[in-house]
């Protein structure tokens, strides 16, 4: 018979999960591809393939720790922060350059004797009707397993000192990323809201969003560089 108390803990390892998806660095993420990708079914697609990432490499370096019994070293610890961080960066600064390469602004011209204006792009037309849902799912898996990595030290640190055995510890593990599934899946769909809306707005309000997007992600991820190398705290 199951342990009244092992449930509990894993209980929390559930809502902790939850709370997981929270943390700025994953928002900030998840925001800067949705923000590429303005439909529900990409929010849901996105937060689920995000949150399979980062379960599957809690579970790959956690039955690494779990076996052999041993922390994840500092300092690998701290080369997995920066590269969350350098890959915010990177998200971010790939957004803006779509922003400029697409070269949106505003255009004026005369018709039936009126001045308008509307915004104009030299950018070629894509049908993006017909997208593979393996490619719409690659890069927030691939973004998901980095965040794992990075997030891995401190969980692990509680799972092998609280897990009876390794398979108590796999399955805190397993239920810690379940909650991390759902909680980014419904983030995902709280943060399609302002996107979706954007493009009702008008397409000049959907571009500073897509723009606040990409500095947001940017100035998360030197912030978390610098933090991890100087040992700064992140405020």
């Amino acid at each position: 018979m199951t342990d009244p108390s092992y449930l509990t803990v894993l209980g929390l390892g559930f809502v902790l999960g939850l709370r997981h998806a929270l943390d700025s660095d994953h928002l900030a993420a998840v925001s800067t591809v949705l923000a590429e990708r303005p439909s529900w079914r990409a929010s849901g697609l996105v937060g689920l393939s995000w949150g399979l990432g980062h379960t599957a490499m809690l579970l790959l370096v956690g039955a690494i720790v779990l076996f052999l019994r041993v922390p994840i070293p500092q300092p690998v610890a701290e080369v997995a922060e920066c590269v969350v961080g350098l890959m915010l960066v990177a998200l971010g600064g790939l957004l803006g350059m779509k922003l400029l390469r697409e070269r949106w602004h505003l255009h004026q011209h005369d018709h039936d004797g009126t001045r308008h204006v509307h915004l104009h792009s030299h950018a070629q037309s894509q049908d993006h009707g017909h997208a593979h849902w393996w490619r719409e799912s690659v890069r927030p898996l691939c973004i998901g397993m980095a965040h794992g990595l990075a997030g891995s030290a401190a969980l692990l640190l509680f799972v092998v000192a609280s897990a009876g055995s390794v398979l108590e510890g796999l399955l805190y593990i397993a239920v810690f990323g379940c909650g991390s599934i759902a909680g980014m899946m419904l983030i995902g769909l709280l943060l399609s809201i302002p996107v979706v809306w954007s493009l009702r707005l008008g397409r000049p309000v959907f571009l500073a969003l897509q723009g606040l997007a990409s500095a947001g992600s940017i100035a998360l991820g030197l912030a978390i560089v610098y933090r991890t190398l100087t040992g700064a705290p992140l405020s």
